[in-house]
C-alpha cells in the first residue's frame, strides 16, 4: 500500500505564511506527480499546485507568484510555501500522489488525510 501524510496546517494572519510537507511511503515503485488540493466549505475540491517527474509543475491562477511548490526526490516528500496568504486561502489541503506501486501495477491516486489551513486576522 501507499501513504500519504500531510503537516503544516494551522492558522495564520493576513499576509503570513506557512508550508505544509506531504510524505508518501510504501510500495512507492515510481511516483509520476504529487500535488496540493484543497476544499473551502462549500465548495468543490480544487487544484492548488502539482508537480509531475521532470519538474513541470502547475499552479492554479489564483495562487501563482505566492505559492511555491517543490519536492526533495529522495525522501517523496513535496513541499508547498505559501506566502501572502489571503482569507480565501482557507481551507483544508489535501496531498496527492500518483503512484505505480509495482512495475506490473496501473498507475493510482492517493490522498492524504487533509490539514486544515485558517487565514484570519
Amino acid at each position: 500500500q501507499v501513504q500519504v501524510v500531510e503537516s503544516g496546517g494551522g492558522l495564520v494572519q493576513p499576509g503570513g505564511s506557512l508550508r505544509l510537507s506531504c510524505a508518501a511511503s510504501g510500495s512507492t515503485f515510481k511516483i509520476y506527480a504529487m500535488g496540493w488540493y484543497r476544499q473551502a466549505p462549500g465548495k468543490e475540491r480544487e487544484l492548488v499546485a502539482v508537480l509531475i517527474s521532470g519538474g513541470t509543475t502547475n499552479y492554479a491562477e489564483s495562487v501563482k507568484g505566492r505559492f511555491t511548490i517543490s519536492r526533495d526526490n529522495d525522501k517523496n516528500t513535496v513541499y508547498l510555501q505559501m506566502n501572502s496568504l489571503e482569507p480565501d486561502d482557507t481551507a483544508v489541503y489535501y496531498c496527492n500522489a500518483n503512484v505505480r506501486r509495482r512495475a506490473i501495477t496501473p498507475r493510482e491516486d492517493y490522498w492524504g488525510q487533509g490539514t486544515q489551513v485558517t487565514v484570519s486576522s
